[in-house]
């Protein structure tokens, strides 16, 4: 068999509950539901952060965020320059095995030459730089109301900028992966296929909207904003279907962080949060190192070479590039990674999973062994104080992390509070040496 094709999908603000094959009993995503069917789906795949910027670099780079160069620093409006060349991505591993690169959709790792996708391994680039645009206008309008930036259009063609005005940006996306695969056929390749969607504005044709007559308002845009990916999965599986590219095209799929609570998702002259997505029984949303802002949605298929099953192990986004890495015939030994490749678990092998697994926000650091979880300074709204300096949960027992076990297993609480300062250490060492010099005051 010739090297296997890649895709990576990755959705926005999507909810560990927000898809059919995850629970969900109002929405409707047939087309992604059968990837779940056909493929592995995970149950505790996690984010490697709560937020987009370091969540997506995780997965491009299979490092922990700040050791990937960009960190959720949003004190004192604090921005991140983004990916340089001397952090490797997955695009740039492949394209040393001789793989066509390719991304459809959303970047936001950097607006600086180096910092682009045509700079960081990808051949091609159609999509947008920013964290969010208007999906007919293609203008990014975030910031202006306390006036952090005029509106700005963002769309690109490789460095050129090119206009569209009027094309729904979901569908523009799938339109312009299916080209990429199309005129790719004949030979390996990889596309990130990276939706905006649900993330905010709220926009859905009205097509989409009709499918979920029934469904309150807020939560039914964003069942239409799914349901549009929904149909474009489905086209992308189609073309797989019709070039007989299935059986040798690795698919993976996951949301970038849990759901938004974000008020500027529903402009509704109010200040109350925004309950149209769903993080099911976890607590905490986007932000919060709670279950609810790092376990996401995510399956992984490649036809018969992954038989089916359900994966409760609990994984994290970096392992994907040592795992894609493996399966195209590449090393990942070659390269400076936190993820380890869990390939024998997708073959049908014993479940693969970390030690431990660790996450940071912003004053929040995060640890998980086993069954037990310690959040520091875990926040479940952003705006809100600490729920508790110190959190213990056993996640066998207590998914929701209603129940802190701190005090009640100290031993537990101790040797984990350890790791995670020191972990947390060892990336604010890293930073300093390697990458804060790349931070500016916007």
């Amino acid at each position: 068999m010739s090297k296997p094709n890649v895709i990576l999908i990755m959705t926005d603000d999507q909810g560990y509950a927000d898809l059919g094959c995850m629970g969900s009993e109002d929405l409707k995503t047939p087309n992604i539901d059968a990837l779940a069917e056909k493929g592995v789906m995970f149950t505790s795949m996690y984010a490697a952060s709560p937020v987009c910027s370091p969540s997506r670099a995780a997965l491009l780079t299979g490092r922990y965020p700040g050791n990937a160069g960009v960190r959720a620093i949003l004190a004192g409006h604090r921005r991140a320059s983004g990916l340089t060349p001397a952090v490797p991505t997955l695009a740039t591993a492949l394209k040393k095995l001789g793989y066509a690169t390719g991304i459809s959709g959303k970047w936001h790792l950097g607006l600086k030459p180096e910092c682009r996708p045509n700079a960081n391994g990808f051949d091609e680039f159609s999509g947008f730089l920013a964290g969010c645009l208007d999906y007919y206008s293609h203008i990014f309008y975030y910031g202006m109301s306390d006036g952090g930036c005029n509106p700005t259009h963002d769309l690109w063609e490789n460095g050129e900028e090119v206009y569209a005005n009027g094309e729904y940006l979901t569908e523009r996306i799938t339109r312009k992966s299916v080209d990429f695969i199309t005129r790719h056929k004949d030979e390996p390749f990889f596309l990130y296929v990276a939706y905006n969607a649900p993330h905010y504005p709220m926009h859905a044709p009205e097509k989409y909207l009709e499918r979920f007559p029934d469904l309150p308002w807020d939560r039914r845009i964003m069942a239409a904003m799914l349901s549009a990916v929904d149909d474009g999965v489905g086209e992308i599986t189609a073309t797989l279907e019709k070039l007989g590219l299935s059986e040798n095209t690795i698919i993976y799929y996951q949301s970038d962080n849990g759901p938004s609570r974000e008020s500027r998702n529903w402009l509704d002259g109010t200040e109350d949060f925004y309950y149209g997505s769903s993080a099911g029984g976890f607590t905490g949303h986007k932000f919060s190192l709670f279950e609810g802002g790092i376990r996401v949605p995510a399956i992984i298929s490649m036809g018969s070479s992954f038989p089916h099953r359900i994966s409760d192990g609990a994984h994290i986004a970096v392992d994907i590039f040592p795992t894609v890495l493996e399966a195209c015939g590449g090393n990942p030994a070659d390269y400076d990674l936190d993820g380890e490749s869990i390939l024998g678990t997708l073959r049908g092998g014993e479940e693969k999973t970390h030690d431990m697994l660790f996450w940071e926000m912003e004053g929040q650091t995060a640890v998980r062994k086993g069954d037990y979880k310690l959040v520091l300074n875990g926040r479940v709204v952003e705006s809100e104080e600490p729920r508790a300096e110190v959190f213990l949960s056993d996640l066998s027992r207590d998914p929701g992390e209603k129940n802190n076990l701190a005090d009640e297993l100290p031993e537990i609480r101790d040797e984990l509070r350890k790791a995670a300062l020191d972990w947390r250490d060892s990336i604010e060492e890293k930073w300093e040496r390697d990458f804060a010099s790349n931070y500016a005051l916007t």
